[in-house]
């Protein structure tokens, strides 16, 4: 194992194109790489087995050994070393636990953002001090800028990938030993570079939008297999009056119309869980507007930027636009015009001039 840094990165490689591709443009920027696969969780739960809100799910292993084994093959194609790293117990309580205990308390978590601040680069980080690497990367679409002092995540060329949303929590620390090789160019560019390299099948290959650990994206069934059972309960509208009967408030979220299970002559939607009293409200698409949010776990990378000039873009789920905003009080966060869906659980992610200088989860 080699203990002297040399412009050595521990690359995470996900066997797909994008992790593959990051891999070829570092080796020809002269690289060493050192290359790591996570071995996080098998989706299959015990049968017959229950357990505690927020308590141990069954998920121990690795869901695709086929993607260690494609990663493997592609560092070998490639001529670097490949590691695989057990994050199994961690993920299970830092990512899965959290996911688990959020539904549970009528919430809509995010596990992607827990798992890039508290497994990729918190694992990753110290792998590459064991590893002898100066730095680390992946195949995100975001980029890394300097402004007044601080490193801050930038947003990628690609604005239909760009995962900034999503890698909001990492810190500087995080960012300086970080690079993201794909972060100036669109995804049609990196298929472009996988096929010239002759990996075709890859180059074609569709993307799965599903949360990895949950079979078919079935995360209802996920959770009463992990101990999140809720009786039925009331649906009500604004004024209180019962509508009918709903599932459980584990298995709604902020915002769903599809699978409501009632019919009341008109589109309704979830706009409200109350976790407590197991009772949804529901009402009309209008009535999920508002220009006010609070947040919580709030980080901001340079306060004193931002007491300056208090305008920001907010983004309150992935693919939502980024809409103009002011952060009030350091919880308070108010819309110039009305967003949609303002969903408990979610990150709500602040930027200006295309650098996310902070963000919080939506209360």
């Amino acid at each position: 194992m080699a203990t002297n840094k040399n412009n050595r990165v521990l690359i995470g490689m996900s066997g797909g194109i994008d992790s593959t591709v990051a891999a070829i443009l570092l080796q020809e920027q002269g690289y060493e790489l050192v290359g790591a696969t996570f071995r996080t969780f098998a989706p299959t739960p015990v049968p017959n087995t229950q357990y505690p809100i927020g308590g141990t799910p069954s998920i121990t292993h690795c869901a695709s050994e086929q993607s260690i084994l494609d990663a493997q093959r592609m560092a070998a194609t490639l001529g670097f070393e490949h590691h695989i790293l057990d994050f199994c117990e961690s993920f299970r309580k830092e990512v899965i636990g959290n996911f688990i205990s959020e539904y549970a308390c009528g919430r809509t978590p995010n596990p992607c953002v827990l798992c890039n601040s508290h497994i990729k680069w918190g694992k990753l980080m110290q792998a590459a001090e064991e590893y002898g690497c100066d730095y680390i990367a992946t195949g995100h679409y975001a980029q890394i800028a300097e402004h007044r002092g601080h490193t801050y995540l930038k947003t990628a060329v690609d604005t239909q990938k760009d995962q900034t949303y999503f890698l909001w929590m990492l810190t500087e620390e995080n960012l300086r030993r970080t690079i993201f090789p794909l972060g100036g160019l669109t995804k049609t560019e990196v298929r472009q570079i996988a096929f010239k390299h002759g990996f075709e099948a890859l180059s074609k290959k569709e993307e799965s939008q599903d949360i990895c650990f949950i079979p078919n994206n079935d995360y209802r069934t996920f959770l009463s297999q992990h101990g999140v059972s809720v009786p039925q309960g009331e649906y009500i509208n604004a004024a209180g009056k019962v509508l009918g009967m709903h599932q459980g408030f584990c298995h709604y979220t902020i915002g769903q119309r599809k699978g409501l299970g009632i019919a009341l002559g008109s589109p309704k939607f979830v706009t409200k869980i109350d976790a407590t009293n197991n009772r949804i409200t529901l009402g009309d698409r209008e009535d999920l507007l508002t220009t006010e949010a609070t947040i919580a776990d709030v980080r901001i990378r340079d306060w004193d930027w931002l007491h300056e000039s208090p305008a920001v873009q907010a983004r309150i789920r992935y693919k939502s636009p980024a809409t103009p905003a002011h952060l009030l009080d350091g919880t308070s966060i108010h819309f110039t015009t009305p967003v949609w869906g303002v969903t408990p659980g979610q990150s709500l992610v602040m930027y200006k001039d295309d650098l996310v200088i902070g963000g919080g989860i939506i209360c």
